[in-house]
């Protein structure tokens, strides 16, 4: 953030701070003796995405302009259907002292046993009572944050969700004076039939932070203020307690009676620091609005991850044909970088590296019991990596119990891994899909089916010629970027990728959902920015790294030289 922001925040917080101290309101963050309720996510209904393609334009100034995404209800002959997580955001003032705010809104997605670094979504100014709706790209358990500004961008509020594993409906309500008393109501819960309203019979989600001095508390209960003023028409009565998420409340993660939850800190992208509307254009909320997360992700990459993450690798440059793949996967944390600055594209991946990416990648239900392989000890640096994508289906034994886990991988090692693991199966004549391919007689009669699956879905990415898949050439950490990619946008995680490469991705266009014609928002940056991004994510070796000395699975590095 600049520095004349930080002098506008510093004299407004320590201001309202003042006003804050003696109004009933500031004594509801020490009410920590206040039972919290605690309530289980449900988990019993299906939202529906929304699909878009992004509209290139290429621009040199330093801001980022709203532009319009259309998307098309497509066809296909293979689809899966299964609970989508999006939500809804609504915003209310029910004093009426407020006609519009700013929400600028972020995501920390679930990654492993912890959370990834918050990520940028977009600031969106409201009229109060306004709704518009996010979707795509999100899973249960992401964090969605928060932050409010009025008009004259002055921070007026900060809250927190934990998405749901359907639609959601989620309602943040102002004080009536919400400058001065810088609390917040979070009101949300399933929204099945996307009516705006949570569904009965399951649970609301009730609960209030406030900020005082840039630091968020997250109360336990509303008794000492009053609540009145945060009652919207159609909403639940406030509860005598808050009701939380469970991961709210407990474990590492817990957000509940916390004294340090900072609204700002020094390794925060740099769109989330910036005075709104300075770096990037305000997009303006009109009724229905309907915003594609995983296109905003990418669309916002430049700007919107956060500072502790490596960013640019000196040998992949901006015309390289995966840099996009090898970008957008950095981002979310699933590969890095060298110490050097380097990617080294077309380096070999070993089945130890494939096994932490794919942990990293997929969370997946468990379809086997684990087996003790001879050639990884507990202390290897992939042995949780391993034994966990190999009960998910993705790997299997080299030779009875050995897993090898220094072993190259070739391409078609890496397409029949995600084939096997997303439990992918063809329509159609195999050998029609397989056409396609000028050497499709090269793949094995039992790899046949399991490619075609993945050709269908628009999976397959082959470099520098399309039809020719070279199955048993080694595959590149670039090519394995590019396949992983896809196979996360078959699934619906992630927004299309535009490439030359990918096989039948102008003819076919498979989808993953059932798709409804819809219009989104979205942005485009202007400015050109080195696109490659890397990270320091714990928990896996994207299979990227080779320090001198020992390692192990939670540090992510190979061992070895670099």
């Amino acid at each position: 953030m600049n520095q004349s922001y930080f002098a506008q925040m510093s004299k407004f917080v320590l201001a309202a701070t003042s006003v804050a101290i003696l109004s009933p309101i500031a004594s509801a963050s020490a009410t920590s003796g206040f039972s919290t309720t605690v309530a289980q996510i449900s988990d019993n209904s299906t939202g529906q995405q929304l699909l878009a393609d992004k509209k290139v334009e290429t621009r040199s100034r330093t801001t980022i302009e709203r532009q319009t995404i259309t998307t098309e209800s497509r066809s296909s002959s293979v689809s899966a259907k299964g609970k989508k997580t999006g939500f809804s955001l609504a915003i209310w003032e029910p004093s009426g002292n407020l006609s519009e705010v700013i929400a600028r809104i972020s995501v920390k997605s679930k990654g492993g046993k912890g959370y990834l670094k918050e990520r940028f979504l977009g600031d969106y100014k409201y009229k109060i009572k306004q709704k518009a709706k996010f979707a795509k790209g999100l899973k249960a358990s992401d964090r969605i944050v928060v932050r409010l500004y009025d008009v004259q961008n002055r921070f007026i509020g900060y809250s927190e969700f934990e998405c749901l594993s359907a639609n959601t409906t989620v309602n943040l309500v102002l004080s009536a004076k919400p400058t001065e008393y810088q609390v917040v109501r979070t009101v949300y819960g399933v929204d099945a039939d996307q009516d705006g309203t949570i569904d009965a019979g399951t649970t609301t989600y009730d609960y209030f932070t406030q900020v005082s001095d840039q630091r968020v508390s997250f109360l336990s209960s509303s008794q000492t203020f009053q609540g009145s003023q945060f009652q919207v028409e159609g909403l639940s009565t406030i509860p005598g307690t808050s009701v939380y998420p469970v991961s709210f409340t407990q474990g590492e993660y817990a957000l509940v009676r916390q004294s340090f939850v900072s609204v700002f800190s020094s390794d925060l992208a740099e769109a989330l620091q910036a005075t709104p509307g300075s770096l990037v254009q305000v997009i303006e909320v009109s009724d229905n609005s309907s915003y594609d997360i995983s296109q905003m992700l990418m669309n916002y990459r430049q700007v919107g991850m956060s500072r502790a993450l490596q960013v640019g690798f000196s040998d992949v440059s901006t015309n390289y044909w995966a840099k996009d793949f090898i970008a957008e996967l950095a981002s979310m944390e699933i590969l890095e970088g060298f110490p050097d600055g380097t990617f080294r594209p077309d380096a070999p991946v070993t089945r130890a590296q494939f096994a932490a990416m794919l942990r990293k990648a997929f969370a997946k239900g468990k379809i086997r019991q684990a087996i003790a392989f001879k050639d990884v000890s507990t202390q290897y640096w992939a042995y949780n990596a391993i034994s966990e994508v190999y009960q998910m289906g993705f790997l299997n034994a080299v030779i009875g119990k050995d897993f090898n886990p220094s072993q190259s991988l070739s391409r078609v090692d890496i397409l029949v891994a995600l084939a096997r693991g997303l439990n992918y199966q063809s329509s159609g004549s195999t050998d029609t899909i397989l056409s396609v391919y000028s050497d499709a007689t090269s793949i094995r009669s039992e790899y046949r089916s399991l490619i075609a699956a993945l050709t269908q879905r628009g999976i397959v990415v082959n470099y520098p010629n399309v039809n020719l898949l070279n199955v048993e050439r080694v595959a590149t950490r670039s090519e394995v970027s590019a396949l992983l990619y896809q196979a996360l946008s078959s699934t619906g995680q992630v927004a299309n990728i535009s490439s030359q490469y990918v096989v039948g991705q102008q003819q076919q266009q498979v989808a993953v959902e059932e798709q409804t014609e819809t219009s989104t928002e979205g942005v485009k940056p202007r400015r050109h920015c080195n696109q490659g991004i890397g990270n320091g994510s714990e928990g896996c070796d994207p299979g990227n790294s080779h320090p001198h000395g020992g390692s192990n699975d939670e540090g992510g590095r190979t061992p070895g030289k670099k």
